[in-house]
C-alpha cells in the first residue's frame, strides 16, 4: 500500500472520511443541526474538493455530546460551550495525571 491509499486512514479519527448526509444520518440528526454546530464553532468539517463538508469520527463524537445536551433541553449555543469546556477539563485532567507519574526532578531535590 502507498502512502496515498485511503485504507492507510481506515483507523484514523481525525480523517474526514463522512459526508454531511452520512454523518447527519448516524447522529440521528439534521444537515442544519451540522450546520448550527460549526457555526456555533464547535467543529470545524474540513472541504472536499468540491467543496462539500466532511466529518471525521472525532467530530462526530463531539457533535454527539452536543447532540444530547441539545436532547435534554439546552440551546445548540449553550451545548456547544459546554462541551468545549468538558473537553478542556478532561485535557487538563490528562496534563495533571501525567505530570503526577513523572519521577521527581533532581533539581528539586537538591534545593530541599
Amino acid at each position: 500500500m502507498t502512502a496515498d491509499n485511503p485504507l492507510n486512514r481506515i483507523d484514523d479519527d481525525d480523517y474526514p472520511a463522512y459526508t454531511m448526509g452520512r454523518a447527519a444520518e448516524m447522529l440521528g440528526t439534521t444537515p442544519a443541526f451540522l450546520r448550527a454546530i460549526g457555526e456555533a464553532r464547535l467543529i470545524t468539517p474540513l472541504r472536499s474538493d468540491g467543496g462539500h463538508r466532511r466529518y471525521s469520527r472525532y467530530q462526530l463524537r463531539i457533535a454527539a455530546r452536543a447532540r444530547e445536551l441539545v436532547d435534554q433541553g439546552t440551546s445548540v449555543e449553550a451545548a456547544c460551550r459546554i462541551v468545549i469546556l468538558e473537553d478542556q477539563l478532561e485535557e487538563a485532567r490528562r496534563i495533571n495525571e501525567e505530570l503526577r507519574r513523572r519521577p521527581a526532578d533532581r533539581s528539586d531535590k537538591a534545593d530541599a
